[in-house]
């Protein structure tokens, strides 16, 4: 299915690991010119040469803390001169690493939880809106987590930033719609992502197996999948992929479980 990005100019946040890199390789697919952006330069980079590889006309990698206010201007400000102030798709990937139950979190963490999950967010919606409103079409999607639906005490904080995400997406969907600019979230399950894996190792479980991973959550957690295995990054890409699109031109506001099936109450 040709999604309709052809020579499109997007956004990956969060691009250059896991689900965002996952994301950005289909978008690059396409043919899409793809900007990814995070904190480490030299991630952000490789990931820019592997996009232009796959077939990215105008791959770039930009590095920038997107909890800076204005870090994440001065990227969208560079991506506004090389696009000629044309933006068609910005996807939001990042999410906060912090655990802990309510007792034991310190308020630094639930603001670095908050910051990290939200504000991020918000300060790349801002500064990308003008680009995003001078676009044929435009698209944000933003991850969220199916944690918001299956709550485990030692992710309370992380649980409540995603929470927000969804919140303020769907907030987004209705301010956005006379623009018709489609907010749409995806949340996933249990993925093998660094995150994952290193989390995995620190509990003993040295490995990258989806079946042990799954495993691994169903032990330590009581949330296992209906699927025998956590998900792998290529599956979830296509979805955040084609809600980024042109193809998709009448959902928004919508929430998507990518989750391998879970009993949500």
């Amino acid at each position: 299915m040709d999604l309709g990005f052809d020579g499109a100019a997007t956004v990956v946040v969060g691009g250059s690991r896991g689900m965002g890199l996952a994301t950005a390789r289909c978008l690059a697919q396409e043919g899409a010119r793809v900007a990814v952006v995070g904190r480490s330069r030299a991630d952000v980079e490789s990931a820019a040469e592997e996009l232009a590889r796959l077939g990215s006309p105008d791959a770039v990698g930009l590095a920038a803390d997107v909890m800076d206010t204005a870090q994440v201007e001065d990227v969208f400000a560079r991506l506004r001169l090389r696009w000629n102030g044309e933006l068609n798709a910005l996807i939001n990937t990042v999410g906060p690493n912090v655990q802990g139950t309510v007792e034991e979190l310190t308020d630094d963490q639930w603001r670095e939880a908050l910051d990290h999950g939200v504000l991020s967010i918000v300060h790349c919606v801002n500064a990308a809106l003008p680009l995003l409103r001078g676009a044929d079409w435009a698209r944000i999607v933003n991850f969220s987590a199916h944690s918001t639906q299956r709550q485990t005490v030692s992710l309370v904080a992380y649980t409540a930033a995603k929470a927000m995400v969804t919140s303020v997406s769907k907030n987004l969907s209705l301010l956005l719609a006379k623009d018709e600019i489609l907010v749409n979230v995806v949340s996933p399950g249990t993925f093998v992502t660094p995150a994952l894996t290193a989390w995995a190792r620190s509990v003993g479980i040295d490995t990258e197996d989806p079946y042990r991973l799954m495993e691994a959550i169903d032990t330590h957690y009581g949330h296992p999948a209906q699927l025998p295995r956590a998900g792998l990054p290529e599956e979830i890409g296509p979805v955040a992929a084609f809600l980024a699109s042109r193809r998709n031109s009448y959902m928004t506001g919508a929430n998507v479980n990518v989750d391998g099936g879970s009993d949500f109450i």
